[in-house]
């Protein structure tokens, strides 16, 4: 019972990823090949929401559902760590025609060649892990 939130928030993500069409392999097709303005509009929303919240959280000093304190770490803006990664993420993207936000929604709408997809993803994970400190800071 304990993750049954997490499960019905999973849900409500993957079944708005899949009704706004931003899980749309044809959707993702035509933003890269600058086609249509639908995924820039629900990338868009998603930045302006999100940095309006994270404002919001260091301004009035929200805590976590648990009373913790939101952890909110300056990151380092290290241009070739960011092009390389951004870059990687990209590709991934575009090949896959699936960004790792809707994977699981996509492969519980019946889109099953997407678990290679997730087991490639999982052992990128696990390589990052390996190679980590060797990558440029």
């Amino acid at each position: 019972m304990k993750g049954l939130k997490y499960l019905v928030l999973g849900t409500l993500f993957g079944v708005t990823m899949i009704k706004s069409e931003a899980a749309s392999w044809y959707r993702i097709h035509e933003m890269f090949r600058f086609e249509s303005f639908h995924m820039f509009g629900i990338i868009g929303v998603a930045v302006v929401l999100g940095a309006i919240l994270v404002a919001i959280i260091k301004k009035k000093h929200l805590k976590t559902l648990k009373g913790t304190k939101v952890p909110l770490h300056p990151k380092s803006m290290s241009i070739p760590r960011y092009l390389i990664g951004g870059t990687i993420f990209g590709l991934g993207w575009a090949m896959t025609g699936a960004c790792p936000g809707p994977l699981y929604a996509l492969i519980g709408q019946g889109t099953w060649i997407l678990i290679v997809v997730v087991i490639s993803a999982l052992l990128g994970t696990l390589v990052y892990g390996a190679l980590r400190e060797k990558l440029p800071h």
